[in-house]
């Protein structure tokens, strides 16, 4: 079992298995295509949904050690009411987090180019680190897709709340809220209309947006990334308008403090916005779609990562510039409301509009977001079920449109159905830990593959030599530490939980099993 355990796959074995005709699938895919692919993943959940939690923090009713950051508790061993936000320094945040995203965006970049395989990481370990550290991958890489969607979506359903507001309709809260609320709900007023906890009800919008997108990626490849591009185009001008729009609306004593809680808050916030990076992770799932991987995957990962900065750093400034930080605390669409207060204000009529084309743009960025995050898990399961760690029905590819249908009908459920029972923090941090996890594990998967393949072709080369990976691993971990203790928790129990699917079920059924 050993020798099992640390079997790798050969790269040109995983090429090769990638070409058979009962699993291929089509090459459709360029650079344009990919970078808007990553920038569809990236530009939307993180700004227009939990940029609100990463400024303003989050506040529990009792201090709880469970709640607290661990980079905190190990520092202060106390335990704290809740999570310090980073204020209007939220832009640091992002600009750390996107060094982050960087160094690892290049590690990526050159592992992609290399093996141009569905999988991403999962595909990536296995060439590298061996069988089982590639089936903890990709177990992970479920959470963390599945984590980023459930997330997105919710954002969605309180987005499509504020439109039906902006034509004044007001359906019942029953049916487009969350069935757990944590800190219950309250109208703009202030008045609570549920308390925290359960309540009988469905997140309906939440729901129905992903079974939708499920339709549509069943279809193919071609067809998602046509209307990925389309609504990429429509956000893309949506956030523009925001931002040139609001300039004289900004008031700069909002900024100051700039860091009300110190490089604490800007860690934890860094912490909590950085899911919404893995954008980049996600153009690297659909390697084997490209048409020139060697090439068009580095050009794809690279021009995301500074596409997104910039956009991300932008609507950051002018939001923290808007309103005060400490007043989107809970708030599941902050761009949104902020325009939706100061139009109510004198001279704010003209934030009407703008409102609403933000909404417009908000909406296609949260839809472009869980298209592109369903083809990633998808794609994952995919390759894991190629491989034999999941059951061949998760490979079997659609005879018609050549795409993963099984798998992502699977993908649609699971991703569909808890959306509409859970809030957004809960998932949201769960995706944040798994998405660093795979970023370590890529970073690592560099430096073990040039000491046993020096001399293979590697279109791109992360440059510097081994300090850019072993940099993003320490970054990585030093933003890991910034999620709460209980977020680990939850993190140990889903790998041990695959742990136990892999040595009862998956161990027996790969490819390197013995015989029996």
């Amino acid at each position: 079992m050993p020798t099992q355990l640390l079997a790798r796959k050969s790269i040109d074995k995983l090429i090769h298995d990638s070409e058979d005709p009962g699993h291929a699938l089509r090459k459709t895919l360029g650079p344009w295509s990919l970078t808007a692919l990553g920038i569809g993943a990236v530009i939307g959940s993180g700004i227009f949904t939990v940029i609100g939690t990463a400024i303003s923090g989050e506040q529990f009713d009792t201090s709880s050690m469970l709640n607290t950051p661990l980079a905190s508790f190990l520092i202060t061993h106390t335990a704290l009411a809740g999570r310090p936000g980073a204020g209007p320094a939220i832009a640091i945040s992002m600009v750390m987090v996107a060094f982050v995203c960087a160094l690892t965006g290049l590690c990526y970049a050159e592992l992609a180019s290399m093996i141009p395989i569905a999988g991403s990481a999962y595909t990536y370990t296995y060439a590298t680190l061996g069988e089982l550290i590639a089936w903890i991958i990709g177990w992970d890489l479920i959470l963390e897709y599945a984590g980023s969607n459930m997330s997105v979506s919710v954002g969605f359903a309180a987005h499509v709340v504020d439109l039906l507001d902006w034509f004044n309709l007001h359906p019942t809260a029953k049916w487009i809220s969350p069935a757990y609320l944590p800190s219950g709900l309250q109208d703009f007023a202030g008045n609570n209309i549920y308390n925290p906890g359960w309540h009988f009800g469905f997140n309906i919008p939440a729901f129905l947006i992903v079974m939708l997108l499920t339709v549509v990626l069943v279809r193919g490849i071609r067809e998602s990334a046509s209307t990925n591009n389309m609504m990429v185009a429509f956000k893309l001008i949506a956030i523009l308008i925001f931002v040139f729009s609001v300039i004289s609306f900004i008031h700069p004593s909002n900024w100051h403090p700039f860091m009300p809680n110190g490089w604490s808050g800007v860690l934890t916030g860094g912490s909590i916005i950085f899911f919404t990076y893995i954008g980049f992770d996600s153009v690297s799932t659909a390697a084997e779609e490209c048409r020139n991987p060697q090439r068009d995957l580095p050009i794809g990962i690279i021009s995301t990562l500074v596409v997104c900065t910039v956009l991300y750093v932008s609507v950051a400034v002018c939001l923290t510039g808007l309103v005060p930080w400490r007043s989107m605390v809970g708030d599941a669409a902050p761009v949104v409301n902020a325009l939706k207060k100061l139009s109510l204000l004198p001279g704010g009529h003209p934030l009407y509009w703008i409102r609403l084309i933000v909404l417009l743009g908000a909406l296609m960025g949260m839809i472009s977001s869980i298209l592109v995050y369903q083809i990633g898990q998808s794609r994952v399961w995919f390759s894991m079920s190629r491989d034999g760690l999941l059951p061949k029905v998760f490979s079997r590819v659609h005879p018609l449109f050549r795409t993963p249908a099984f798998s992502t009908w699977v993908a649609g459920f699971v991703v569909a159905l808890p959306s509409g029972l859970f809030d957004i923090g809960t998932l949201a941090d769960l995706s944040n830990i798994g998405t660093l996890f795979a970023f370590v594990l890529v970073s690592v998967g560099v430096i073990v593959l040039r000491l046993r393949e020096p001399d293979r072709h590697r279109s791109f080369v992360v440059p510097g030599g081994f300090i850019i990976p072993v940099l993003s691993v320490i970054f990585c971990f030093l933003l890991m530490a910034g999620l709460p203790i209980i977020t680990w928790y939850r993190f140990i129990i889903w790998l041990v939980i695959g742990l136990f699917i892999y040595f009862f079920y998956s161990r027996h059924r790969s490819e390197f099993a013995k015989p029996r």
